[in-house]
């Protein structure tokens, strides 16, 4: 299903998550969510990374922003992104999709932000 969604754009996305995989809930808090899902659209390829941050005491928005920008993430989907976090992503040029609420799977909002 993931392989057949089409994105002009050719961007990776990445997802807060609570997992490791695309069945996975969106997480709603950007730094200490447990992973990041990034997802390459076009090829329907997905890599689960660990956010190492979560646990920080201070400082995991901006180390989580740049953990997916080592990873190449170009846009961000979350349902909340701290001051901090967001300075970093426009930094390094990531977009922001923030706003996801609620008990939604990483591919259903992949499904959902590919369709904006």
């Amino acid at each position: 299903m993931i392989a057949e969604l089409k994105n002009t754009n050719k961007e990776k996305i990445a997802f807060t998550s609570t997992g490791g995989s695309m069945e996975s809930l969106l997480s709603e808090q950007f730094g200490r969510c447990q992973y990041f899902i990034i997802v390459d659209p076009e090829t329907g390829k997905f890599e689960a990374i660990s956010n190492l941050g979560e646990q920080m005491q201070s400082g995991a928005g901006p180390k989580a922003a740049e953990l997916i920008h080592h990873h190449g993430a170009n846009v961000v989907v979350t349902g909340h992104v701290g001051d901090k976090a967001e300075e970093v992503l426009k930094r390094v040029n990531i977009k922001i999709a923030s706003g996801y609420k609620g008990n939604i799977k990483v591919k259903d909002a992949l499904t959902e932000y590919l369709s904006k």
